[in-house]
């Protein structure tokens, strides 16, 4: 049954800005005047201490000192703290500081005892030591393990990072792993290809997220977490792909009362405001609030064409005991905006290349007025039950919902370099909603004197959409050269035809699903994982399709061992991801029973993490094969024994060298190829969509005494040639993009200029679609 969301765009812009005067008042009043501590670190010898860790117990606020001994901690409410100090080497140290509204305290110099014994009291908080680098995460293990014990390859794209770069759109963002290049899908979804395959951003806090129609917006984003390798063990066939899963960590309510609003404008008319709001409501902070809203306007860089999107989205977490913690998450997006105006080609149109084309770079085919309208609303609810000392209980619950109004796609087909033939489909109303439910038990046990960390987990996935579309023929074909209009609405709707697309019906379909992993520490160095997940997939007969039920048993192996305890590791693995198969219908009239796409990996490589967390380093190299594609014979007849091979080298470097200076940079190789497909002539061929070569480079430097605040940073992407289509006729021309940044924080405020493309190059998408020239994004951020 269709659940709808009948909200109204006033009414939730009226919501959100009450929700934001609310939290406004309320931090201001309690943070009218912010305090600060600042001091300096010296040995028994009254040398500086460089690095040393200095923090608030108890609060999320902490500093590394510089290479000169110095720290600050900026943004402090009045109020009795303990200031805590400790590095290696070096006796720990408490101090007892009180302060006023406004008042900046300078702590008289802290000398530290050398004391060998306290090394486990180093931890790292200093977001400018390595801030691209902080790896932790619950959710690609689905259990609290470090990078280097875990097998699995990934990259993290931090909040930081986004605002350093003045990002507003999650394409740019995902430029920041290492190999990862961005998609926009034709029904306006986004996605990534990574390691020769695509995926869409189908995971939100580990629970799934599908974007296939509605995008998202960033605003809300604390990092993105992108999982190398097929990955349906843990997360399913619906959410990975063959190449891995894009998995979003989303802001979480604070006990600090805070509120940031920001401003962004820019080329072709950006418009953007956001507004993050967080505020404890009660006064023994058991019940916390984040409240995070974008409002965006912009126009495309072409004569015609914009995106107009606005979301909310609160958060509530509840402290219901000691042991029992409930989060409550919603999230509203809304998006009126032109689709990409994808091309396709005659074969007789003699065209190669995007660069062939003699149409003016920045001119539309098609009016604005052939607009899209898509809402998606998602609901997230997770209870955490500490059970005793070993096992955590996590209950989580997620429904999602994508309605599409209507959406107009561009299909422009070109006859030759001069000349295109325009039609266009006309999608909605659509509606996809997905239900899940997700029980997982977390837990330490031990069998003698080995370790594990064990986990155990059941999911329910129910699917039930609706797809209606209109198409048309050829309504007209144009000379480039020429002068001409673009096509308008009206003129579109008078050749749709209804049923113009076959297939498109409701359908439902269910998934139950469990899984467990075991991380075996067979000694304080060497550790093994093993994991195994069944999936059953069932679609009933809808009456026009025929219902079909699939098993899949996927397994997942993996092995580290630390060379250098904590610092480096050598690591392997073994992976697996499926898709499941409708059955196909054979010339003869007999049905084909296909069991699930397999596809494998191997992996090996080393993941370093020294210099007090200064350099985080992977290299690894993957080799994933698919044995079990589906192809078609001479005689029409499918044979599931297709094979595809997808193999390469992944490398990343995150680097502080020294205070202010970041660096992080990946390189990609990958070479996939078809090695059996029902057309021998593509056999031995590339796969579509996937370069060979993929490079990111980010370096900024922060000052760090005089014009402290003041920073700059340089860096670009180069993605290479790949093609359109199997037959590796039509190719997208490789380009390399380079971006720079000038930024000023001073804490309660912060202001950023960021300068895109700098060469003006031109470039198209992997599907043929031009992207946008030299541009830039200014932001004005105001924190309270």
């Amino acid at each position: 049954m269709k659940l709808t969301f009948n909200l109204k765009l006033s009414i939730i812009h009226t919501l959100s800005c009450l929700i934001l005067l609310s939290g406004m008042v309320q931090s201001v009043h309690a943070q009218q005047q912010t305090a600060s501590i600042q001091g300096k670190i010296l040995n028994e010898s009254g040398k500086p201490v460089s690095f040393a860790n200095v923090y608030l117990e108890g609060k999320n606020k902490g500093e590394l000192t510089d290479e000169d001994g110095f720290f600050s901690i900026d943004r402090l409410s009045a109020g009795n703290y303990l200031l805590v100090i400790s590095q290696l080497g070096f006796a720990k140290r408490e101090i007892p500081i009180k302060l006023s509204n406004g008042q900046s305290l300078t702590v008289p110099d802290i000398k530290l005892q050398e004391n060998g014994s306290d090394l486990n009291e180093f931890t790292v908080t200093d977001k400018r030591i390595n801030p691209y680098g902080n790896k932790k995460t619950v959710y690609v293990a689905r259990m609290p393990l470090d990078n280097l014990e875990n097998p699995q390859v990934y990259s993290v794209v931090t909040k930081e990072l986004m605002q350093e770069q003045v990002i507003t759109d999650i394409g740019e963002t995902v430029r920041n792993a290492s190999g990862v290049v961005p998609v926009i899908y034709a029904s306006g979804g986004f996605g990534t290809t990574f390691r020769g395959f695509s995926t869409g951003i189908n995971a939100r806090n580990g629970m799934e997220a599908a974007t296939g129609r509605s995008s998202l917006d960033i605003a809300n984003v604390e990092r993105i977490e992108i999982l190398k390798g097929p990955s349906a063990t843990l997360f399913g066939a619906n959410v990975s792909s063959f190449g891995g899963v894009v998995n979003l960590v989303t802001k979480v309510p604070l006990e600090e009362r805070r509120t940031e609003i920001s401003y962004t404008t820019g080329s072709f008319n950006l418009h953007r405001i956001s507004a993050d709001v967080n505020t404890s409501l009660n006064d023994d902070n058991t019940v916390l609030l984040r409240v995070n809203t974008a409002l965006n306007r912009e126009k495309s860089f072409m004569d015609y064409g914009f995106n107009n999107t606005f979301m909310i989205a609160p958060s509530l977490l509840f402290k219901a005991s000691d042991r029992l913690t409930i989060t409550l998450d919603m999230e509203y997006f809304n998006a009126i905006s032109t689709r990409p105006q994808y091309s396709r080609y005659t074969p007789n149109s003699g065209i190669t290349s995007p660069k062939q084309l003699q149409i003016d770079y920045q001119k539309a085919l098609f009016h604005e007025d052939a607009d899209s309208q898509t809402d998606a609303t998602k609901l997230f609810a997770q209870a955490k039950y500490q059970l005793n000392n070993n096992w955590t209980s996590t209950t989580l619950f997620s429904f999602l919902n994508e309605d599409v109004n209507h959406s107009y796609q561009a299909q422009p087909t070109w006859i030759s370099p001069t000349e295109v033939a325009r039609s266009v489909g006309m999608w909605g109303p659509i509606y996809a909603n997905y239900t899940n439910f997700q029980q997982n038990f977390n837990g330490e046990v031990k069998t003698g004197s080995i370790d594990h960390k064990v986990l155990v987990g059941i999911n329910l996935r129910a699917f039930d959409g609706r797809s209606e579309a209109k198409g048309a023929g050829f309504i007209d074909t144009v000379n480039v050269t020429n002068e001409f209009r673009p096509l308008r609405r009206e003129e579109m709707d008078a050749h749709l035809t209804p049923n113009f697309y076959p297939g498109w019906h409701s359908h439902n379909d269910l998934t139950y699903s469990a899984y467990i992993a075991d991380v075996i520490q067979l000694t304080d160095r060497l550790s093994t994982m093993l994991s195994l997940r069944l999936d059953h997939f069932k679609r009933p007969d809808d009456g026009s399709v025929a219902g079909f039920e699939q098993t899949a048993l996927a397994p997942k192996a993996g092995v580290v061992y630390q060379v250098v305890k904590d610092q480096l590791s050598v690591f392997g693995n073994y992976m697996s991801g499926f898709q499941n198969q409708a059955p196909r219908t054979q010339p003869n009239g007999q049905q084909m029973a296909i069991d699930p796409i397999f596809a494998t990996q191997s992996e090996g490589g080393v993941k370093v993490e020294s210099f007090q967390n200064r350099l985080t380093t992977t290299f690894s190299y993957y080799h994933i094969a698919i044995d079990n594609a589906v192809r078609v014979n001479a005689d029409g007849f499918a044979m599931q024994d297709g094979k595809q091979v997808s193999k390469g080298l992944d490398v990343e470097i995150i680097a502080n060298p020294f205070s202010g200076l970041n660096i992080i940079a990946g390189y990609a190789y990958n070479d996939n190829r078809i090695i059996q497909a029902s057309d021998e002539s593509i056999a031995g061929n590339k796969a579509a969509d996937a370069p060979e070569h993929v490079a990111n480079f980010w370096a900024s430097y922060t000052f760090q005494h005089k014009l402290k605040g003041l920073g700059i940073g340089f860096g670009g992407n180069h993605v290479g040639q790949s093609y359109m289509f199997s037959d590796n006729v039509f190719a997208i021309p490789s380009y390399t993009l380079l971006n720079a940044t000038a930024f000023y924080d001073q804490g309660n405020w912060r202001v950023g200029l960021k300068l895109n493309n700098i060469t003006n190059e031109k470039y198209w998408s992997f599907w043929g679609v031009a992207q946008a020239p030299t541009n830039f994004a200014a932001n004005l951020s105001l924190r309270f």
